[in-house]
């Protein structure tokens, strides 16, 4: 059976993955036998989202009944019921649901009446609370498909430590991540000097290691010295996939989704207020607008490189007419160069403009000449791929240290779009 859950945190406090992580104990206490923890990261977008949208799902055999009333008893103690956008979800599916739905919970928006038609079809226990909304999440979860995984170990803090600073040795830290990275990954920023997997929300998690296998989340997290924790829980996760990510094209982008489109830099990228960068982005005469905001620290630098007429793939969410970029890919690069009036030949002075269509005036003898200096500039750029750092990586994006899909490479390259609908489960 496959038990989902999801909405059960608020900005205040609490962690839908603690939940899971209690669960999985009361299960196996029971008499129910865990077969995979599993952590779903949904839609970025959602506006109803607390934090990273996370949804659990637990695959497990035994008693369907119990593991109900487990799940809804371990929901119902420890949810935050009184926060006003917290509306906890709980399924329990002998069937695992088609993937559709996850994957529409992963891209696009769906409804709470979706979710229950889905559960509906497979048979499913189910109870929301409140308006219901956390049935979307807890039915994505129990519907999900990772074709490409990564696994994440997450330490939860004992009660009577949580609303104190974490105790987390900031050394221990970045030894763990010299000795384990590249198979784990985002546990610190290196360049910019910043612990990353330790949160500073007021919920039970301690910190968190995220690798691409269970081994090696568990060989970083044997260097971490910290308070001593309640428990601990390694999750199956679809973090770091771009699994959210779908191929689209400048003119045809919808609100709340995430992309990856092919264009030409339109556009001198410029910074605004509060150091953000942003240019515009073309294809067949449309036009976007991509940013690169304060956070992405040094991201921003390689933004500013770009000059019109190079060839990118941008990746990001589309919110408010702009592509909020998470990475960027460059394909090809244009020639560089700075118009200046000419150097006069005769009294080696540079001449200023004569007037629109007059050419150029040497001011010094009165030397004419029609046309204008050109040089061209060496590019501090590189075609390949560029990231934002770990201190600004959303959850589900794929650090370049994974290796870049080959959809992704191949929108990249050609510019074709490629198909990435939801395979069909096994």
């Amino acid at each position: 059976m496959w038990i989902g859950i999801d909405d059960t945190d608020s900005p205040a406090g609490m962690c839908t993955t603690y939940i899971g992580a209690v669960l999985v104990r009361q299960l196996e206490r029971a008499g129910i036998r865990v077969v995979e923890a599993r952590l779903v990261r949904l839609n970025p977008n959602v506006i109803h989202k607390t934090r990273g949208n996370a949804a659990i799902c637990i695959e497990a055999e035994g008693d369907a009944d119990a593991a109900f009333a487990l799940a809804s008893t371990c929901v119902e103690a420890l949810a935050e019921f009184d926060a006003a956008g917290t509306n906890p979800g709980v399924v329990v599916s002998r069937i695992r649901p088609p993937p559709d739905f996850y994957y529409a919970a992963l891209r696009e928006f769906c409804t709470v009446d979706e979710a229950v038609e889905v559960l509906e079809a497979a048979g499913a226990r189910y109870r929301g609370y409140k308006n219901r909304r956390g049935l979307i999440g807890a039915t994505a979860a129990v519907a999900s498909d990772l074709p490409d995984r990564t696994y994440e170990l997450l330490v939860y803090r004992k009660r009577e430590n949580r609303g104190t600073p974490r105790q987390v040795d900031r050394g221990s830290l970045f030894s763990a991540e010299e000795t384990t990275y590249p198979h784990t990954w985002d546990t610190v920023d290196r360049e910019n000097d910043v612990v990353v997997c330790v949160p500073h929300t007021p919920d039970p998690v301690l910190f968190g290691i995220r690798g691409e296998s269970p081994a090696w989340v568990e060989e970083a997290r044997a260097h971490v010295r910290s308070e001593e924790p309640a428990c601990e829980q390694v999750y199956v996760t679809n973090q770091g996939t771009d699994a959210h990510l779908v191929p689209g094209t400048v003119g045809m982008l919808r609100e709340g989704r995430s992309y990856l489109v092919r264009g030409t830099v339109a556009s001198s990228p410029a910074t605004g207020p509060g150091g953000h960068v942003s240019f515009l982005l073309s294809d067949e005469g449309d036009e976007i607008r991509c940013m690169a905001y304060e956070p992405t620290k040094g991201f921003r630098d390689v933004v500013r490189k770009l000059v019109p007429g190079d060839v990118v793939a941008a990746a990001g969410s589309y919110k408010g007419g702009s592509l909020n970029l998470e990475k960027i890919g460059v394909s090809h690069l244009a020639d560089a160069i700075r118009i200046r009036p000419p150097v006069c030949p005769a009294c080696a002075k540079r001449m200023t403009s004569a007037g629109t269509g007059k050419g150029y005036k040497c001011r010094v003898c009165g030397e004419r000449s029609r046309e204008p200096e050109i040089e061209r500039i060496e590019r501090q750029l590189k075609p390949g791929w560029y990231e934002v750092p770990p201190t600004a990586r959303r959850h589900l994006a794929r650090p370049l240290v994974r290796g870049v899909p080959v959809w992704e490479q191949a929108l990249l390259q050609s510019g074709r779009e490629c198909d990435r609908r939801p395979r069909k489960q096994p």
